[in-house]
């Protein structure tokens, strides 16, 4: 094992979602340090324009260079969405995004061939999951759902509230009945954003038993495994230490992180994001 394979993996999203992708992330590579980056301070980027977006995720990939990190995952859908290229080309390290690993798990769930994804208003403009998916299967039918509301309930901390139920029925109930002849209308839900599974149980109810639902996590953290792995960069023992960081409220931050890990809530550190 060599130098390389002890420096952390960087994750970056605009808030507290890309903590669904580290808890996977660490379960999958329990032998792997992480440095976690939530801009918080600047959340949410789904109703941003995408070059402002692509700015913030360039001053990221700054922050996690001066971290010494041996790859980075854009654990956030809105920028993976629109900025995911760009800085590919401009990183000295690997980069992995959510979308591709989430379009991986929507196909490999569908019977029909028949998807909704769910995701920020920039994703949905963007059209990145339709590309994604169509690569990987031409003919599967695709519906995408723009769905404002939710990020800033699941930072807020009312994933399990009347609004957020509320919420979720507006968005999801089009994608169920509208445009097919067969009920339900598509047969699996893709969660095209990293804060969407802290509101699953919700989702889950709402698109009843015949709808499977989605995420990216368990695929991204693969994706990542098998990444290291063809690099030689697979961290096989010594202890993991693992690092949050937020850009904004530490304590609202922390909240939330600690309703995903229960029993192992991570210290929260602030921090600032040079432009």
């Amino acid at each position: 094992m060599g130098d390389a394979a002890l420096r952390p993996i960087g994750l970056f999203d605009s808030g507290v979602g890309g903590l669904t992708v580290l808890r996977e992330l660490r379960r999958q590579l329990p032998n792997e340090s992480t440095l976690y980056l939530g801009d918080e301070a600047r959340m949410p980027y789904g109703p941003r324009e995408p070059a402002e977006v692509l700015g913030f995720t360039r001053e990221a990939m700054r922050w996690f260079s001066g971290r010494d990190c041996k790859l980075v995952v854009i654990a956030c859908n809105t920028a993976t969405s629109v900025a995911l290229e760009a800085v590919r080309e401009e990183s000295a390290v690997p980069v992995i995004g959510v979308i591709r690993p989430g379009a991986a798990a929507a196909l490999t769930a569908t019977a029909r061939r028949a998807i909704g994804v769910l995701a920020t208003v920039l994703t949905v403009r963007s059209g990145a999951y339709i590309r994604a998916l169509r690569d990987l299967d031409p003919l599967v039918d695709v519906a995408q759902q723009a769905c404002p509301r939710l990020v800033t309930l699941v930072e807020e901390g009312r994933a399990n509230s009347a609004q957020a139920e509320d919420a979720v029925r507006e968005y999801v109930e089009p994608l169920l009945t509208e445009g097919g002849v067969v009920r339900p209308v598509v047969d699996t839900l893709l969660l095209g954003c990293t804060h969407y599974p802290l509101l699953r149980p919700i989702i889950e109810k709402v698109a009843g038993r015949d709808v499977r639902v989605v995420d990216s996590a368990a695929t991204t953290a693969l994706a990542v495994r098998e990444v290291l792995a063809s690099h030689r960069m697979v961290r096989e023992e010594g202890r993991a230490e693992h690092h949050v960081f937020c850009t904004g409220a530490v304590e609202r931050f922390r909240g939330v992180a600690s309703a995903i890990f229960q029993e192992d809530p991570p210290d929260v550190e602030e921090t600032r994001l040079q432009t």
